[in-house]
Order: C-alpha cells, then structure tokens, then sequence
C-alpha cells in the first residue's frame, strides 16, 4: 500500500478490513489521488488521520470531499469513505436488486433441495439458475437468449465444479 500511496491516481480499497489507508500512506500520497472504499461500512480508509493531516478541507463536488495537506497535496475522499457504490451511487437500481433477490431465492431452493449432496463449500449459483432469472426478466421486453455452444458449456462447467 505504501508503493501504490506514491504513484495512485486512484486507490479503491475492496477488503473489507479496517484502517487500509492511514496516516503514513497519505504521508506519500501522489498530489490529487482519489479514495473511494468499496469493501466495508467506512472503516477502511482512516477519516482520522486524513483529517488530522489536512490543513484545509473543502467539498469539491458532490460526493467529492478536498483534503490539502501542508506541502500542496491534494487528495479526494470519494463518499465520505462510505461503500462508494451506495454512497454516491445512490443505491442500487431497483432491477438489479429485483434479479439478485430472485436469484438469491432460487439458490436458497436450489439448497433445499440438494444441499444434504452437496459437499461443504462455496458453490457457484448453477447456470440454469442464472439463465433462468435472466430470461424471466428479458421475456417481457420481446428478447431471448441464445443457446450456449458446447465449448460455452464447458467453460461455465469449470467454475461450478464440473456440474
């Protein structure tokens, strides 16, 4: 992360974990870096350090918070350090969290009814499932899915265990 603080244009924490940007990354951070986190609540770039270095503070846009640090730097907190996508994204399109909630319930089924065979693990959603919601969502609008190729198939085999 130290490396990265001297030459990022853009840092974009993603894991979920606690104080990833600190006090001795913005002591090197490249002049008008940009922080968005999009791993867990606002904890993982340090709001408290970053204001306690700051000489000055300013809202550049919105969503877009200026921090200046005594030698000219710049860097820009994107969403106060919030979950970016939520932030400033303004949530999810309703659509989106139509089909994950669809899918998410199918899976939940598809648990119930095989889950005692199934070994346990991290299991990838099964691609009927996936085709499934996708063409009852694309059905009204008049479009249809193609038919996958055997090599289509396979490919997509791989990453559900061979199933």
């Amino acid at each position: 992360m130290l490396d990265a603080a001297r030459e990022a244009d853009l840092i974009v924490t993603v894991t979920g974990n606690t104080q990833v940007v600190r006090a001795e990354h913005f002591r090197v951070l490249k002049d008008g870096c940009l922080l968005a986190n999009a791993g867990h609540f606002d904890v993982e770039v340090s709001r408290k350090d970053l204001e306690g270095m700051a000489v000055s503070h300013r809202t550049a846009r919105p969503y877009t918070e200026e921090y200046q640090f005594a030698d000219g730097r710049r860097a820009y907190l994107l969403g106060e350090g919030r979950l970016i996508n939520l932030a400033a994204g303004q949530g999810h399109p309703v659509e989106i969290m139509d089909l994950s909630f669809a899918l998410q319930a199918l899976s939940a089924e598809h648990i119930a009814r095989h889950g005692t065979t199934m070994a346990p693990r991290v299991h990838a959603v099964p691609t009927e499932l996936d085709r499934a919601v996708a063409e009852a969502a694309l059905a009204p609008l008049g479009v249809r899915l193609e038919q996958l190729t055997p090599e289509q198939v396979a490919y997509l085999a791989q990453w559900e265990g061979g199933t």
